[in-house]
């Protein structure tokens, strides 16, 4: 009988009458643990700073307007609260946002097996699925936590500064109030589906390293990758495969009349690259031999 199967014998037959695998780390007492984190709090003081910023830019430099004879969303800001909470989602949807998806998802498994009390979780014996869903139910928790902060801030930002009034549109026309909330609850759902692949090479890099930074900063850097392909036009069609490719497609829930086809195709392909990043990293974690 070789030594795993000698281990995994005796655990089994020293666990306490009752246990229940499911029971093992709350998600709860997970929560709370990455909560407390430093990393947590600064990430979304930086978020919730942001509005704060663009405001004071703003103020500087006085009120955006139309070059070369053309309006863009960014000379719409001060049109409203509305208007404000969609130019810092578009201003931090390409880069800023995919930092706290990268940390929260990339820094959890590596961070316990950086700090060496990954095998004493196991050892507890919380099985590694439960482990790993735990955190990674957490981790998108944050990260949604986050996107959903910046434009709460901004929409309350705006509001005091700009005052509450339709989402005026570029292009002409503009939305109700009310419509506007609704699109930017859209918005935010979309940006979040699109950074689900971010979420998914952090994660899965966290479960094949040791370093957090070297997991937070190998998604990062992939993210960035994808958005360079995107940028190179010779590639055609091939683009459409880029999760990169759709990530302001949330752009046509800011119309008069919603698109859809541009956030479906977006949601099918960063769906379908987060599951097979999560299903890899769930595979492999399963058969690591955890040191750490």
């Amino acid at each position: 009988m070789s030594t795993r199967t000698r281990t995994r014998t005796h655990t089994l037959t020293e666990t306490a009458s009752g246990y229940q695998p499911r029971h093992t780390l709350p998600l709860r007492v997970e929560l709370v643990r990455q909560l407390k984190r430093r990393r947590t709090m600064v990430m979304f003081g930086i978020l919730a700073a942001l509005p704060f910023v663009l405001l004071i830019a703003f103020a500087i430099g006085g009120e955006p307007g139309g070059r070369n004879n053309t309006v863009s969303l960014m000379d719409t800001a001060t049109a409203s609260g509305a208007n404000f909470a969609a130019v810092n989602l578009f201003v931090s949807a390409g880069f800023l946002l995919v930092i706290p998806v990268a940390l929260f998802c990339g820094d959890t498994v590596a961070s316990e097996a950086g700090w060496s009390s990954l095998r004493y979780l196991l050892a507890a014996p919380v099985p590694r699925a439960r482990l790993l869903w735990s955190k990674l139910v957490v981790g998108l928790g944050l990260s949604l936590a986050a996107m959903i902060l910046l434009p709460l801030v901004a929409v309350a930002v705006g509001t005091a500064a700009y005052g509450w009034g339709p989402l005026e549109i570029p292009t002409g026309g503009s939305l109700s109030a009310g419509t506007a909330a609704g699109r930017l609850v859209i918005v935010v759902a979309f940006i979040f589906v699109s950074q689900l692949v971010t979420a998914g090479l952090a994660f899965w890099l966290s479960t094949r390293t040791d370093a957090p930074l070297g997991a937070v900063g190998g998604a990062v850097g992939l993210t960035i990758v994808g958005n360079v392909l995107d940028a190179v036009t010779a590639l055609g069609d091939w683009r459409d495969f880029l999760p990169a490719h759709w990530q302001f497609a949330w752009a046509d829930a800011v119309q008069p009349s919603m698109e859809w086809s541009g956030m479906i195709q977006g949601t099918a392909v960063s769906v379908t690259y987060a599951l097979v990043l999560f299903a890899l990293a769930f595979r492999g974690f399963a058969r690591k031999d955890v040191v750490s």
